[in-house]
């Protein structure tokens, strides 16, 4: 698995979970804080996007995994 496909999986569970312990209507809400987490993570996906920087592809590929080229 490459660093571009880790990195959206990442980000999709990260958002599904946050959006389940952050909505009230969940049988896992814990609290609404968790809503920023989402915000979070949909805006380093857009600042990603205009940069081409990833944090979390920069730890992925020093932990060893192969980055992509290009899409699949």
């Amino acid at each position: 698995m490459t660093t571009e496909r880790l990195v959206r999986l990442f980000a999709g569970a990260f958002v599904l979970l946050s959006l389940a312990l952050g909505v009230e209507a969940s049988p896992l809400f814990a609290s609404r804080q968790f809503l920023w987490f989402t915000a979070f993570v949909g805006a380093n996906l857009l600042q990603s996007s205009f940069t081409g920087f990833c944090p979390l592809e920069s730890i992925l590929a020093r932990l060893g995994v192969k980055r992509g080229c290009g899409a699949a």
